[in-house]
């Protein structure tokens, strides 16, 4: 199984599974898995399509380490579907937005692992991961009402989940900006809540230090001028009610 790795500074790995859904009618999805020490979580494992290999090929990326965490950024079935499978056969926690939690059982939730099913509050909060953390910062809107992201700091990434999704492109990392807009511009008017929901999210993103964006499909954005292009390009988007009026049919 190949995969891409965006860190890797000896005890602390960022790897990026390659395209598991490839030659399924599925969307297209990103599995990320960070590993720090004995220490792993994966974030967005996906659903039922991929979750042979998307368990497999954690497996085999963490060796000896543990599967501890397993990250929720909201509740849709290409990011949830599965977890059930991954409680039964780890001894991982999961995590998602309290907005979800009695939603995600819908999927076939075992009785014997929802105690391992737990609500991140609203304000988010810090996972330990090995020696090291990672935070789970708000990302509400965008496009779900309970939606998350992770923030690396070891690594200096941040995983957006939807935001940054790019449709229909082979690229694993984004070499011409203004090319890649043609990818991202339908999803992100029409999935993303408002434009006030971008600045906000935009204001948060340039506290922190961020080398990678790394959506949960298409391509990655690397480095702080592809990072900061990105940033202005979310803070100047026309979306979701923004554009309601016009999204409405004609009168005949």
């Amino acid at each position: 199984m190949s995969h891409v790795v965006l860190f890797d500074n000896g005890t602390h790995k960022n790897v990026l599974l390659e395209e598991l859904s490839n030659g399924s009618f599925a969307v297209q999805s990103n599995q990320h898995v960070i590993i720090d020490g004995a220490s792993g979580m994966i974030l967005d494992p996906g659903g039922h399509k991929v979750y042979a290999k998307a368990l497999s090929a954690t497996m085999a990326l963490l060796g000896r380490s543990k599967l501890e965490t397993i990250f929720l950024s909201h509740q849709d079935p290409d990011i949830v579907a599965a977890v059930n499978g991954w409680l039964m056969t780890t001894d991982a926690n999961a995590y998602v937005s309290g907005l979800w939690t009695r939603f995600v059982a819908h999927f076939g939730l075992d009785a014997m692992v929802e105690k391992r099913l737990h609500a991140i509050p609203d304000e988010g909060m810090r996972l330990p991961l090995g020696a090291q953390w990672v935070d789970v910062v708000p990302a509400h809107f965008l496009h779900s009402p309970g939606n998350f992201q992770v923030y690396d700091p070891i690594a200096k990434v941040l995983y957006t989940g939807d935001l940054g999704a790019s449709i229909g492109t082979e690229a694993r990392e984004v070499a011409d900006f203004d090319a890649h807009v043609d990818y991202m511009i339908g999803f992100h008017r029409r999935y993303m809540a408002s434009n006030r929901a971008m600045r906000a999210w935009a204001k948060r993103a340039r506290k922190m230090d961020i080398d990678i964006i790394a959506p949960q499909h298409g391509a990655v954005f690397r480095g702080k001028p592809m990072v900061e292009r990105f940033i202005a390009w979310c803070e100047g988007l026309a979306c979701g009610v923004d554009l309601l009026f016009d999204m409405e049919p004609e009168q005949p």
